[in-house]
């Protein structure tokens, strides 16, 4: 059976993010969307469709010749009920949720056609109907889903808890049952794990410096770093490579990211690459307590996220200044600098240079000096396809300079 993700029109409502990865990458919980159904249908060789200013930057893959094809609509996130009823299709038919194509199977010769044309299947199936699916219909979502995403994927995890595998330091342990520890985890003397409201589960390869306090549900993903005297509160996920510390609550960094110093972070998504200088804080909350208001990136809407708490969201390779405050709802592209001596504006375009005296242009030459750099030292490549893909969102840019 070839698995094969695709992204429909509504992947849009996920940029910045999305501008620089495929909808299936997205992180929300401890693994990646495309993580989360290949270990729910013990998977492990999957392809998916792309924008063509993605390829050679993200796998495409291929079709088995001769097998048929489950179709997966990125926006959905497995669940038991879920997994069952697609494994029930058969050829030819579509699983429907309020007229959105979940799941669909078709055979081969009608499957390697849309895969060729990077395309994917909408008409000329029998749809099943199935309710009660669990979708990501806006990006303020990932927020809101990832303190329960955490604890589903607990169970799609091979990490034991440590009741069974013993923690091994001299650290403060509230439930241990639900605490789980992976394989060559550095945890420095004086650590708190509180796991009495949600799991906390520490991957492989992961560092745990010394005096910091975790409140589940939190993931600390492969290779992180969570830094001295850190408060990291529930529904945190710290991506792989990442280091954090500070006050973190609510928020998901996906990789490679550093927020390495104090300051608070509520409620907010950083893609890759994200660097928050010292004391750079997030609002989360408006003084008035009403409903925040995100602007659509591509619109430039306003749009209502019926949400009291939403930080910021911020595409790749951005960066802010020590000191930097940025406002409740905050929007920002990709490859922006941000250095402000004020509350940020509410949208910040891609490669934009912000400081005191207003936007300007991002030099694309210098930006990817810095890319270069910070890439280098986690011994990552800037491909010229890296390139390509980042030259494709500064020709889009609509911002200012």
């Amino acid at each position: 059976m070839n698995i094969c993700f695709f992204s429909d029109e509504r992947s849009g409502r996920f940029h910045p993010l999305t501008l620089t990865r495929p909808m299936d990458d997205l992180r929300v919980g401890v693994f990646t969307i495309r993580e989360k159904w290949e270990r729910s249908l013990a998977v492990s060789n999957t392809c998916r469709l792309e924008p063509e200013y993605l390829k050679g930057v993200f796998r495409k893959g291929t079709l088995a010749e001769g097998e048929s094809c489950l179709w997966i609509n990125s926006r959905f996130l497995p669940s038991q009920d879920l997994i069952q009823a697609i494994n029930e299709l058969e050829d030819g038919q579509g699983l429907v949720h309020e007229d959105d194509l979940i799941a669909a199977r078709t055979d081969y010769p009608f499957s390697k056609d849309f895969f060729r044309d990077n395309n994917y299947p909408e008409s000329g199936l029998e749809k099943v109907e199935f309710s009660g699916a669990q979708s990501l219909n806006n990006i303020w979502d990932l927020v809101e889903l990832n303190a329960q995403q955490i604890e589903a994927d607990i169970k799609r995890s091979n990490i034991e808890h440590i009741s069974n595998s013993g923690l091994g330091v001299e650290a403060v342990v509230q439930n241990s049952d639900h605490i789980y520890i992976g394989q060559n985890v550095n945890i420095e003397p004086g650590c708190i794990f509180i796991a009495k409201d949600g799991p906390i589960i520490i991957e492989d390869g992961a560092t745990i410096e010394a005096g910091s306090i975790l409140r589940g549900p939190v993931a600390v993903c492969k290779g992180a770093t969570v830094k001295m005297a850190a408060r990291i509160y529930g529904g945190t996920t710290i991506g792989p490579v990442c280091k954090v510390g500070g006050e973190v609550s609510g928020s998901i960094f996906h990789s490679y990211s550093n927020k390495a110093h104090d300051g608070f972070c509520g409620n907010s998504i950083f893609g890759q690459w994200v660097n928050l200088g010292a004391n750079t804080v997030t609002s989360n909350l408006k003084n008035d307590y009403k409903e925040i208001q995100v602007i659509d990136w591509d619109t430039k809407s306003p749009i209502d996220t019926g949400r009291q708490f939403l930080g910021t969201i911020m595409g790749d390779h951005s960066k802010t200044a020590i000191n930097t405050m940025l406002n409740t709802g905050t929007v920002c592209g990709v490859s922006s600098n941000v250095f402000v001596d004020d509350l940020s504006p509410k949208v910040i375009e891609s490669f934009t240079w912000l400081g005191p005296q207003g936007p300007a242009l991002y030099r694309f030459d210098k930006a990817l000096e810095v890319m270069k750099a910070m890439m280098k030292r986690r011994e990552v490549e800037l491909t010229p396809e890296y390139q390509k893909m980042m030259k494709n969102i500064l020709n889009n840019r609509k911002g200012d300079g």
